[in-house]
């Protein structure tokens, strides 16, 4: 009996939201009738998109960027060789290939090719697109290809045969799942997958790990952790650093959490750590970073904080850290990477990149300042941090080309290896700083990108981009599709760096996350309006653009400060905030944005959600959609839905939506620069 009324009870909560909800319907992905109404809207918009005058010449400039042979290919050292992804006009899916350095040092570098997707996708009638490869040390004959089917986060694991390039026929396989597979050795595995009923997590992320061993079945491998399945995700991982080497297991308690387990001979022990504190290693140093103020051993360190201690002290009760990186009102850490004799801190300093060199030296701690361009954003990357001091030296900005240089720990010298070209002329340009007042009196900086002789009478068609959530920082780099789409068309950029993302650190996170959401549409909107204020753009001249939780911002923008724009891109975003959580992986966000089914969050989070914040009557700025069929991050259903509801009240929306390709990109290049030129196309109509 209580059966049968439970199940009554359930029937009818569903039929209750469903009339909450006339589009419940379209968060069926691949539901037939969804999918009908989505080649519809598909349809609708590409025909008055073919009648915009600048969408045909924009789509032929991006495109002929995106296939560009003078592209810097990235490379990756493995063994004795230098690896590059590329793809072309030529090679849409993408080619893996190999050269000497010596080799790519020259203008027209000789490829080798180890593997081409689009032969292998024809030849195995898979619609395979490229994730990336990991190759087992210090071997580095054998390596995990990530292959995912259209594009989005599940992928198949496949072992590959460097030297005979062909996969494994008996090696490691991996189904399609989403994974985390690393390297033990070069015969085991640990393997982080969907192992069948009850072994995901809420999130939709492996809760389980086992350490596979070679010419076992993967249903025999041996189980090394279970986690709950109110965690995020768990995994394992080997890690060889400076000559010492970690095997780790990861339990992601919440997105901002976790706990971590070190191996010892045979036994996992607990790291003893807050939960906040991020956990690395470096040689035999262990390097923590606190994600709040962490009060230890009678001292309190600020959160954002890089602290190194030895492993084995920390492991025996001793706190005795050597700060190598402590906060300030202006500065955060953004990253750090490790060479065979030097960890390598890059620092964001009120939103502009510069480098901090650390070396033990005598058992002590030294630092120097690396002499570095002081005006955008730097990346670094060890070439072989396991025998080698050399590092990737990449420096980019808004009007200057990306370049990538060797570099090496301990000298400011540096060889160039190669540099964009430029895709724009940039002389007639200058990137400016402003910072904008928020409602609560908070400085927020933003880059404005400009012409020289910019008239101050606010119509300057002007395209403000924001992310503002999970401490990412959104920094100066440079795009040949935004100069030649936008700048040299007369158009004006702009980046906000508001309160959410970690440009200045886990504070400027914290001060926008859950019930303090409405700092960053704060933020947003007051620097809107002091680009009205300076006489950059006014309303009727500028529009908006942002992804996934910019796409969410995006929305409050729409739905809240419609007064403030005249046209706006919402790129696979969040909008039905009351059902993120039951959607893909939007469990684990919850530790961004609150739990919508507890009362108390679901109070401010009501105030702010897009899709139950739509007003009939209300004029609100003309809106494009854009999302993906097979993003299996961030459901379509939100952008669907609110797409569907907006038009039905009359608003000025159009609807596209990828069915190839997933959260990130397009599956290629043309597909890229179709939706990219139709983004700008729609923006220029609107703005002029």
């Amino acid at each position: 009996m209580k059966t049968k009324l439970l199940a009554a009870a359930l029937m009818l909560a569903a039929q209750c939201h469903a009339a909450d909800d006339p589009y419940l319907w379209l968060e069926a992905v691949q539901g037939q009738d969804a999918l009908q109404w989505v080649h519809q809207q598909n349809a609708t918009t590409s025909k008055e998109v073919e009648h915009w005058q600048d969408f045909q010449p924009l789509k032929q400039d991006i495109l002929s960027i995106l296939n560009s042979g003078a592209r810097i290919p990235g490379i990756e050292k493995i063994g004795d060789r230098y690896y590059n992804f590329w793809r072309d006009a030529e090679h849409p899916r993408g080619l893996w290939r190999s050269s000497t350095l010596d080799e790519y040092r020259k203008a027209s570098p000789a490829w080798e090719t180890v593997l081409d997707l689009d032969k292998l996708a024809k030849d195995e009638k898979e619609n395979w697109v490229w994730q990336g490869a990991d190759c087992v040390k210090p071997q580095q004959d054998r390596c995990l290809l990530r292959l995912s089917r259209g594009g989005g986060d599940a992928a198949v694991v496949r072992e590959f045969d460097l030297a005979g390039k062909r996969f494994v026929g008996d090696g490691f396989l991996v189904p399609e799942a989403k994974s985390e597979v690393n390297w033990k050795d070069r015969d085991t595995l640990y393997v982080s997958t969907d192992f069948g009923k009850d072994t995901l997590t809420d999130s939709g992320y492996p809760r389980i790990v086992k350490e596979w061993k070679r010419g076992q079945p993967l249903s025999a491998a041996r189980t090394l952790f279970e986690g709950k399945r109110t965690d995020i995700s768990v995994n394992a991982s080997h890690i060889d650093t400076a000559g010492h080497h970690y095997d780790l297991i990861s339990q992601g308690t919440s997105f901002f959490s976790n706990d971590t387990y070190l191996k010892q001979g045979e036994q996992w022990q607990k790291l003893d750590k807050p939960g906040h504190v991020e956990a690395g290693f470096y040689g035999p140093w262990l390097l923590l970073k606190p994600r709040q103020d962490w009060k230890v051993a009678g001292r309190r360190w600020k959160s954002g904080s890089l602290l190194a201690i030895r492993a084995d002290d920390y492991q025996q009760g001793k706190r005795d850290f050597t700060p190598l990186f402590q906060p300030t009102a202006t500065t955060s850490l953004s990253s750090n990477a490790s060479t065979r004799n030097a960890l390598i801190l890059t620092v964001l300093d009120n939103v502009k990149s510069r480098l901090v060199e650390w070396k033990v030296v005598d058992g002590k701690w030294q630092s120097r300042q690396v002499t570095a361009p002081g005006y955008g954003s730097i990346d670094v990357s060890p070439v072989d941090n396991d025998s080698s001091d050399d590092y990737f030296f990449t420096f980019t900005d808004f009007l200057t080309p990306t370049t990538l240089s060797l570099a090496h720990a301990g000298s400011d010298a540096r060889e160039l290896l190669k540099q964009q070209p430029a895709f724009f002329d940039a002389s007639r340009y200058q990137i400016k700083q402003f910072f904008a007042r928020s409602d609560d009196g908070t400085k927020v900086p933003y880059f404005v990108v400009a012409r020289k002789d910019l008239k101050l009478n606010g119509k300057n068609p002007t395209l403000l981009y924001g992310y503002g959530g999970f401490e990412v920082s959104m920094t100066p780099y440079y795009s040949g599709t935004l100069g030649k789409a936008w700048l040299e068309k007369g158009g004006v950029y702009a980046l906000g760096n508001i309160r959410g993302g970690g440009e200045y650190g886990p504070a400027w996170h914290e001060a926008a996350r859950k019930q303090h959401r409405q700092k960053a549409y704060d933020d947003f909107s007051s620097i809107a309006r002091d680009l009205a204020r300076r006489g950059i753009a006014d309303a009727h001249h500028l529009g908006i653009k942002g992804g996934s939780n910019g796409g969410l911002l995006m929305g409050v923008m729409l739905t809240k400060y419609p007064q403030l724009f005249n046209a706006i891109v919402c790129q696979v975003p969040l909008l039905d905030m009351k059902r993120f959580n039951k959607l893909l992986a939007g469990a684990s966000w919850m530790d961004e944005y609150g739990n919508p089914d507890k009362p108390s969050d679901w109070a401010y989070i009501r105030k702010y959600s897009p899709y139950q914040n739509i007003r009939r009557g209300t004029p609100y700025p003309a809106t494009l959609f854009v999302t993906s069929t097979l993003d299996d991050r961030v459901h379509p259903g939100h952008a669907r839905k609110m797409f569907a509801a907006m038009k039905q009240i009359g608003a000025d929306v159009r609807y596209y939506e990828r069915t190839e390709g997933g959260h990130g990109a397009a599956a290629n290049h043309d597909e890229e620069a179709r939706i990219a030129a139709m983004e700008y196309a729609f923006l220029w109509k609107q703005l002029r």
